[in-house]
């Protein structure tokens, strides 16, 4: 009798396929920027940025928060599927052709003519990526991170050729115009072959309706949400110039590799896993230490230990014409250290069907942006990012205050759990900036002195002190290696 996998198995496993996409997937992408933007200048970079907040905000109403209310939803019949889809593909016809159309009141907003034609070959990717949100919607359900690992690097490692072939060829800002255009293609069409599932001649309006609750408020939410993330790209291209905004974007880009990677590897897999568990607060809780605990025994090493080493880093990798982005980039690694504590929280929101709180929460959080950027905007960027700290400190306070009402998991017990991570990871950090002030003939050889020593510290620090995460990940790691010699578990 074939044995059916556990949730716990299909949970690790899943893991391991979403941080394999993850991981080997923003390292592609981060191979690829490197050598785009020793290519290019600061200013073609910062172009794209202008856009940021039109194309993402667009393609957030393809996403419509359907998706989520389907991996919601414990049993979506064909018609639920098929209606969702067929939305996505008319929304995703709409939102092109309104960036098409607005496309020069946002050139003459920025005073930069060729936004024109670039907003309108960028609003490709919004149609191109409509046919594909179902697919994998239903891949994510169905806890299959290995098909979208596939997809993943075949995309990325296709339209990062693309780009850099465009950028040896002279094109500028159309290389990263061709990159984003191509990685659409190239992920859609994986989908379709990776995915068993087809449309049917289907469409329900009621099924829509009975997600719209679910599905609206998390679209709402995602607006704000997407709205505020890039809205530093908004104001800063319009009141400072394009390399400042490149420099912004280029410390923005560097400082989500490390926190934004783990925290969608282990979002993504939480997100249908406690789904399934919404009924059981104290399994729920169980389950949210667990993966707070591996984030952030991750996570704060990484951003402390980019903050440490981010000039020799950045000259190393960018070169001269980027250093204008280190300050940038240690401001944003200290905002990066609770990036995994907002996701988690807000995770387990949208798992128990909560989204009116999650609505409630975004309404108040982007009301204190407003307020932080209408302060800070007048003394500069880094005052704008100290802003954002202030901000993400409160909001993640707020994220977690519901947390404490739905299942008992309070700020001040989250805080004591992460604290001993946090202490090792300082002290990594003051030792890693003590190593970079001795002389060294070049920046690797101190890069390199730096992140040795740093490491060694802190998996001492961690070993040393039997730090829960650390031996967790230790014992599963040699249990995965004990199943992989006697077979797959029930």
């Amino acid at each position: 009798m074939k044995m059916v996998p556990s949730l716990k198995y299909k949970t690790i496993n899943a893991l391991s396929w979403s941080f394999l996409e993850s991981v080997v997937m923003r390292g592609i992408q981060f191979i690829i920027g490197v050598i785009l933007a020793r290519i290019l200048l600061p200013e073609q970079f910062g172009l794209i940025g202008m856009l940021m907040i039109f194309t993402v905000v667009a393609q957030t109403f393809v996403e419509s928060g359907f998706g989520a209310a389907l991996i919601q939803k414990r049993e979506a019949s064909a018609a639920d599927i098929c209606s969702i889809f067929y939305f996505n593909v008319f929304v995703g016809v709409l939102a092109t052709g309104f960036l098409c159309l607005i496309a020069p009141w946002v050139a003459d907003f920025y005073n930069q003519p060729i936004l024109t034609p670039l907003m309108r070959v960028l609003s490709l990717t919004i149609f191109i990526s409509s046919l594909g949100v179902i697919q994998d919607t239903l891949l994510t359900k169905d806890i299959n991170f290995k098909a979208q690992t596939k997809r993943s690097l075949f995309a990325g490692l296709l339209s990062g050729a693309v780009g850099i072939g465009f950028a040896f060829a002279g094109f500028g800002v159309w290389s990263l115009a061709a990159q984003q255009v191509s990685n659409s293609v190239f992920r859609t069409a994986c989908l379709w072959v990776l995915s068993p599932w087809r449309p049917a001649l289907t469409f329900s309006f009621g099924a829509l309706q009975k997600m719209f609750g679910f599905g609206s408020r998390l679209l709402f939410s995602g607006l704000l949400n997407r709205v505020f993330e890039n809205i530093y790209f908004l104001v800063i291209g319009r009141l400072f110039s394009a390399v400042d905004l490149g420099f912004f974007t280029r410390a923005k880009t560097l400082q989500e590799l490390p926190s934004q990677t783990l925290s969608d590897v282990v979002g993504r897999v939480t997100f249908p896993v406690f789904s399934k568990s919404q009924d059981d607060p104290v399994r729920l809780k169980k389950g949210l230490k667990k993966a707070l605990g591996a984030l952030v025994l991750l996570n704060f090493p990484l951003m402390t230990g980019l903050a440490v080493t981010c000039r020799p880093l950045v000259l190393i990798l960018l070169g001269e014409k980027w250093a204008g982005c280190v300050h940038y980039l240690q401001l944003l690694c200290i905002l990066g250290l609770l990036y995994p504590v907002h996701a988690m929280n807000l995770n387990i929101l949208t798992s128990m069907g909560r989204s009116d709180l999650f609505l409630r929460l975004e309404i108040i959080k982007k009301i204190l942006i407003v307020v932080s950027i209408l302060i800070t905007w007048r003394w500069g960027i880094s005052a704008m990012i100290y802003g954002m700290i202030a901000t993400s400190v409160v909001s993640c306070y707020l994220n977690s205050y519901y947390t404490r009402i739905l299942i008992d998991y309070s700020p001040g017990e989250q805080l004591k759990d992460l604290f001993p991570y946090l202490a090792a990871a300082v002290v990594m950090g003051a030792t890693a900036f003590a190593v970079g002030l001795l002389r060294f003939p070049n920046n690797l050889l101190m890069l390199s002195a730096q992140v040795v020593t740093g490491t060694g510290i802190y998996l001492g620090l961690c070993w040393a002190f039997r730090l829960a995460a650390f031996d967790e990940i230790r014992q599963e790691v040699s249990n995965r290696i004990s199943f992989s010699r006697v077979g797959t578990p029930g």
